[in-house]
């Protein structure tokens, strides 16, 4: 009788260790919250690839296997880190890696980084650069491109931007430059002339502070 007490009582020590072990850290994010924070951060990259890239960057796909879910030193953030791939035009694949926040509290991401890590752009472009895009809207470069070129013709016909010409480089004082083409009728009945653009951005805030044009 004595041996089967003792072993009844192993047994539920055993089992109790079990669930201990199982039992997830307190600050690990909820299945539910986890696969939220995931698709939002990978929506929010895609976005931001596609913002960046224009027509460059067709079928934006991402690894679901490489996807790192970690918690934030911020109350309710969660770190999610991952990897995915797209096809440009041509047929090749751009490989790539990511990174982003999530706020479970607001539902919004920020933090978006992604850096190209193989293909035809890699290449290209030398040595790997990690801005933080959440806030860089070449749209707003492209504004204030156009704005300058309105004063520079007043009786400008059509302003264009070619979106697969953007390019994203380092500037000074941690700023973000995005320089590209476009084509310009300087007044209706004109031809078309090419001409280039290069704004400096305020990478935090994406505050434009500088654009240049020429033509």
């Amino acid at each position: 009788m004595m041996s089967l007490r003792y072993a009844g009582i192993a047994t539920m020590m055993m089992c109790a260790a079990g669930a201990i072990a199982a039992t997830p850290p307190a600050d690990a994010p909820k299945p539910a919250d986890a696969a939220k924070a995931g698709d939002r951060c990978e929506e929010a990259v895609a976005d931001t690839v596609r913002r960046m890239r224009g027509r460059d960057a067709q079928e934006v796909q991402f690894i679901g296997a490489k996807r790192v879910l970690t918690p934030g030193t911020e109350e309710e953030e969660t770190g999610v880190k991952g990897e995915g791939r797209y096809r440009t035009p041509g047929g090749n694949s751009v490989s790539f890696t990511y990174s982003c926040a999530f706020s479970s509290k607001t539902g919004t991401t920020n933090g978006v980084v992604f850096r190209e890590t193989g293909g035809a752009r890699t290449a290209q472009d030398g040595a790997p650069w990690e801005p933080d895009l959440s806030n860089v809207s070449p749209q707003d470069c492209e504004t204030a491109a156009a704005s300058q070129l309105k004063e520079k013709y007043p009786r400008v016909g059509r302003i264009a931007f070619v979106s697969d010409s953007r390019q994203l480089r380092p500037a000074p004082n941690a700023h973000t430059s995005l320089e590209g083409q476009g084509a310009l009728q300087r007044a209706p009945g004109m031809n078309s002339t090419p001409f280039r653009y290069r704004c400096e951005i305020e990478t935090r805030s994406g505050k434009v502070v500088g654009v240049q044009t020429t033509d």
